[in-house]
């Protein structure tokens, strides 16, 4: 297809079955096609991302940046950020994405002044405002960002000056209140520079008791303007800082109950940031669950041997059937979504390789979803799973479960019981085998 110059010059993408070989076609996403009682459009709530989408120029710490953006004139300037909008719109209304996330400097400028910030954001927010109007387009959520600016170059809610703090709290008030002018359905705390590079130069302790103070301070203005969607953080371990404190999963849960935050906040979870942090998505996912915390996924994939934040959209089966296995496990999304926190590729520079890219993980996100149901309709790996626990579903093991013996009831039974062997084998590979049949 030649240059774009405008999202309009696009076609509506719809579906056309796994048989097209139209690129501009879904293969596997139909919107309306209904797996275990809602549609598609309904278990997947897809979101596109302005930062990466309309900001992200695709340089690396190597190279300048090689995206060709027609529509943006790449000044800084409130008005180019007012015309991004419309082509932010109509590239949403042409792939039928339901939702969008933003930073607050992604879709306006940063001012001289935290005031002219606050006004360029409600200038903005103005544009925003009349096109979710217009098109029923939804803002998933909004978020501050912390960590671009000079001046956050040693965190915001952790800086050890008290004045930053306060910068980073303030702005925080302001893209709350706006998430919640525009209808936003949650907000996250993502924090890029919420670590340190030395334990040398760091009271650790010190900088975790104020990052609480920042949340808890946004849960005292959320209730006091009303927002009613739900608080997310967002796991990552390290890149840029050499430790971040929301480092993974546990690590937020850990610090969430410690500081009494638990009631106020879900997870926000990243299939890259979790490989960062050494787990799988699977893993994290497991974890939130477990807890009752899994709000919403930022959908993108790293490379396993890039040890970088490569953000690449997600076209793995394997990666996407997993993860539609562990929101399914756990009733689908209430108000978090499948948001697309991933970028083209630097040589993918032209305008319609966004298009592609977002085709490509929506469908690998629509197979994973329909080869999810199928596994759990079979259902022989719940079965297995199921079957391997079943010594604590009666006798001894659920009176264990249920706090009913003392140690000294344990060691009767074990004497009594005799010298154990495993008795159940794991047979992992017959269960890869089985998930392989549905892929």
């Amino acid at each position: 297809m030649k240059n774009l110059t405008s999202f309009n010059e696009l076609p509506q993408i719809t579906f056309e079955g796994p048989k097209s070989k139209n690129p501009l076609a879904f293969k596997h996403y139909n919107a309306d096609e209904v797996v275990e009682g809602k549609t598609m459009k309904e278990h997947l709530r897809f979101s596109v991302v302005y930062w990466h989408t309309f900001r992200n120029p695709l340089a690396d710490p190597f190279g300048a940046g090689t995206a060709l953006r027609p529509w943006d004139d790449g000044s800084d300037s409130l008005a180019n950020a007012k015309n991004r909008v419309q082509e932010a719109f109509t590239f949403m209304q042409k792939l039928g994405v339901p939702f969008y996330a933003f930073h607050d400097r992604d879709v306006a400028p940063e001012g001289k002044t935290l005031a002219e910030s606050n006004a360029n954001l409600d200038a903005v927010a103005d544009e925003l405002e009349a096109h979710q109007k217009e098109t029923g387009i939804k803002l998933l959520w909004g978020t501050a960002c912390l960590f671009t600016h000079p001046r956050y170059a040693m965190g915001a809610g952790t800086a050890p000056n008290a004045d930053i703090f306060a910068y980073g709290a303030a702005q925080v008030k302001k893209a709350l209140e706006v998430t919640h002018r525009l209808n936003g359905e949650g907000y996250v705390f993502w924090g890029g520079r919420e670590g340190y590079a030395t334990l040398l130069n760091t009271d650790m302790k010190r900088e975790l008791d104020h990052l609480a103070k920042l949340l808890h301070l946004a849960v005292e203005h959320k209730k006091k303007i009303g927002f009613k969607g739900p608080f997310y953080i967002e796991p990552k371990p390290m890149e840029p800082t050499t430790h971040q404190y929301d480092s993974d999963v546990a690590a937020c849960l850990n610090f969430l109950r410690e500081y009494d935050l638990l009631d106020y906040f879900k997870l926000n979870i990243e299939t890259n940031h979790a490989t960062l942090a050494g787990h799988t998505m699977q893993h994290e996912l497991e974890a939130a669950i477990g807890a009752d915390a899994l709000g919403s996924i930022d959908a993108n994939m790293g490379d396993t041997l890039v040890g970088w934040d490569t953000d690449q959209f997600p076209t793995d089966i394997y990666l996407t059937t997993q993860i539609m296995l562990r929101v399914l496990k756990m009733g689908g999304f209430t108000t978090g979504g499948l948001n697309f926190d991933a970028k083209v590729r630097r040589e993918s520079f032209e305008p319609i390789d966004l298009v592609y890219a977002h085709i490509a993980g929506m469908d690998a996100f629509a197979r994973g979803l329909k080869i999810a149901s199928e596994i759990r309709a079979d259902g022989r790996l719940e079965q297995f799973v199921k079957d391997r626990y079943a010594t604590w579903d009666s006798g001894f093991g659920a009176k264990i479960e249920k706090g009913e013996v003392s140690l000294e009831d344990i060691e009767a039974y074990v004497m009594e019981k005799g010298e154990l062997t495993p008795n159940t084998s794991g047979r992992q590979e017959l269960l890869e085998d089985i998930v392989n049949q549905f892929i």
